[in-house]
């Protein structure tokens, strides 16, 4: 069967976030609300224009219908589904179809997460399955450090190429004046940083920060009406492989090769078109791994891809220009803030960051131990045609 994704029918209009870093006081979903009203004010619109609302909460499973009451809205159409950190670009994809088939008129994506304050720690109480627990893994940092050492062991991926994507996120992030950590950074600084799962050092793995993110959505025929640039979606696909990392098929290639492939065939763009890419940064190896399974390059070569500052301001490819969940946020889960970044860079709002010029941008979407992926292409109003 032809894919019949809307291309080019729903644009996302505002986008914002709220709270990062640290927000004492705050519950997650009053995290979630200010952003939303955020990016519903970015779009001159209010609480009330929304009718189609797509949520995920940390600890409650009926966060579409609790944020409804918290704004005190009436949606038409709610959807809390979740798949981990790619779960808001699953929402962006349902967003869109719902959208462009008339379900809803305005939909709404927040995310909101209070993982800091409330004394949060990036080791989760993620269930043990039986064929990993006797070996008492550390999840989901064992998990990823399991893919980048059979990385290291198949390419000759190195632990200073590793370094290397935390150092331009590092790079990134100081020039966005929300990110959560901007101070200098270096290789050697991540080498020699705490081991937390060989190869892995706590550099290179994410931040555990609170944090929130929205945006808001419409059809294309009223998106110039919000928003003097707004941001096409212009394909967006989903795929899965496994949740437990044992049942991985290949712990090298992971499911965005799936759903990067059909998200460029829907757009009708490939990566050499691509002016900045949003990846899920949840550890240094997710980058490289990205890289390569979205074809920005072959299997393999994603360590030396990322040397040189290729992918830091000034390189050849920008990738993750808030400084990524790296050294910006990692509120629990990162995905909807790939989203709000690449938006920005195509509406010109990145200030100090923004790419010059930027007119097709890449979100993609990390869920459970690499086993959910979610790519979303974006463009500007030139990139229709």
């Amino acid at each position: 069967m032809k894919d019949a994704f809307p291309r080019g029918q729903t644009a996302i209009v505002g986008a914002a976030t709220y709270g990062i870093g640290e927000a004492p006081g705050f519950d997650s979903i009053d995290l979630a609300a200010h952003a939303a009203i955020k990016a519903l004010k970015a779009a001159n619109l209010t609480p009330q224009d929304v009718d189609g609302l797509f949520v995920c909460l940390p600890q409650d499973f009926l966060s579409g219908l609790s944020l409804s009451e918290y704004l005190g809205i009436h949606p038409k159409v709610t959807d809390n589904n979740r798949t981990g950190g790619s779960a808001f670009l699953t929402h962006i994809i349902w967003a869109a179809l719902a959208l462009a088939s008339g379900q809803c008129n305005v939909a709404l994506v927040a995310y909101g997460s209070n993982q800091r304050s409330a004394a949060g720690k990036l080791v989760s109480s993620m269930k043990q399955p039986y064929l990993e627990a006797p070996y008492r893994p550390v999840m989901p940092v064992s998990a990823y450090a399991l893919a980048a050492s059979r990385h290291m062991h198949q390419y000759g991926t190195t632990r200073e190429q590793l370094a290397a994507v935390a150092v331009a996120a590092r790079q990134w992030a100081q020039k966005n004046p929300d990110a959560f950590m901007r101070g200098d950074l270096s290789v050697q600084d991540v080498l020699g940083a705490r081991m937390v799962a060989d190869p892995l050092t706590v550099r290179d793995c994410c931040l555990v920060t609170d944090g929130a993110a929205a945006i808001v959505m419409t059809r294309a025929d009223r998106a110039r009406d919000l928003a003097s640039i707004p941001a096409y979606l212009l394909g967006a696909a989903a795929a899965t492989t496994h949740i437990n990392i044992a049942s991985m098929p290949d712990l090298t290639v992971t499911a965005a090769v799936d759903s990067g492939a059909r998200a460029f065939a829907q757009a009708g763009y490939k990566p050499s078109d691509i002016d900045v890419v949003e990846l899920y940064d949840a550890f240094t190896i997710n980058t490289i791994l990205f890289l390569e399974d979205l074809g920005f390059c072959p299997k393999g070569e994603g360590g030396r891809f990322v040397e040189g500052g290729r992918i830091a301001p000034g390189g050849a490819l920008p990738v993750n220009t808030n400084g990524g969940g790296l050294s910006c946020v990692h509120p629990g889960m990162y995905g909807l803030f790939t989203v709000v970044e690449a938006v920005q860079q195509l509406m010109n709002q990145a200030d100090q960051r923004q790419v010059p010029g930027a007119k097709l941008a890449l979100a993609h979407g990390n869920g459970g131990v690499l086993s959910s992926q979610v790519t979303a292409i974006f463009g500007t109003q030139e990139t229709l045609s």
